[in-house]
């Protein structure tokens, strides 16, 4: 479904702000496949996240979806089949727009995206309503109100319905949850899971919770330095600790973890 094969990035390249990001980088997803992924800060979590999105092209390796060869494809066009939301429940919507607005914008672009002079339907707008009623938050009754109004939960929840009301290929989430306060973040996490388990969306969601990364999905990566450290499935995770996952971690990498906000969660 997903493959980076031996996938390198380096910032700034020549220079004293040189930064190796990704380092040799293989991955392969399977379809259906929700991946957790952890690490320290600068291990190149998002770095990976932004080249599978497109942000920026990679030095050395190839980026292939459903078999397409997408490595150098520009960011728009990938952004039809690759869904994301963000830390900051802001990066996602329009705040001046309405709760409809933002999502006729989201819903023309991935389910009509070569048909620009499309226009939202009574049938579309029914369906919008019945999207929303599923976050039970009351948004289906306000739709005409910008989304600025709205709360960092309620965004954040509205940023996932844009994202997946046309399913993506790939949804990347990157710790999606963790500028909410805990009631919204649970919430946000389970309409998440629900929304992926319906539409067996591949997913990818990085995480500082290291409970999240055991229960959440089918399998967990740890990253370090660029690279892939650890990438456990199965039975070893099922019946993993967050304990014995840190010593998997410090055995692999010869260090300690050393993201407090990993630690303290």
């Amino acid at each position: 479904m997903l493959y980076l094969e031996h996938v390198s990035k380096t910032f700034n390249p020549g220079t004293v702000n040189e930064k190796k990001a990704l380092t040799d980088l293989s991955l392969h997803l399977a379809p259906g496949d929700f991946v957790t992924i952890v690490g320290s800060n600068g291990a190149g979590k998002s770095t990976l996240f932004n080249a599978v999105a497109g942000n920026f092209y990679v030095d050395e390796g190839s980026i292939r979806l459903d078999g397409r060869d997408i490595t150098y494809m520009q960011e728009y066009k990938r952004s039809r089949n690759i869904g994301r939301l963000f830390q900051d429940p802001l990066k996602g919507t329009a705040p001046h727009m309405t709760i409809e607005e933002n999502l006729s914008l989201a819903y023309l672009r991935s389910s009509r995206g070569h048909a620009p002079f499309s226009r939202i339907s009574k049938k579309d707008r029914e369906l919008f309503k019945e999207k929303l009623s599923l976050l039970d938050m009351g948004l289906e009754d306000r739709m005409s109100q910008p989304v600025g109004l709205l709360s960092g939960g309620q965004r954040q929840a509205l940023t996932l319905l844009m994202a997946t009301i046309v399913p993506p290929r790939l949804l990347l989430l990157d710790e999606h949850t963790a500028a909410l306060d805990p009631a919204a973040a649970e919430k946000v996490l389970k309409l998440t899971e629900e929304i992926v388990g319906e539409h067996k969306i591949t997913c990818m969601m990085v995480t500082h919770n290291m409970h999240q990364a055991l229960s959440v999905g089918n399998r967990t990566l740890m990253m370090e330095g660029g690279s892939i450290v650890l990438d456990i499935s199965g039975p070893e995770r099922e019946s993993m600790t967050v304990r014995e996952l840190i010593g998997r971690f410090r055995a692999g990498t010869g260090k300690d973890l050393d993201n407090d906000r990993i630690l303290l969660s």
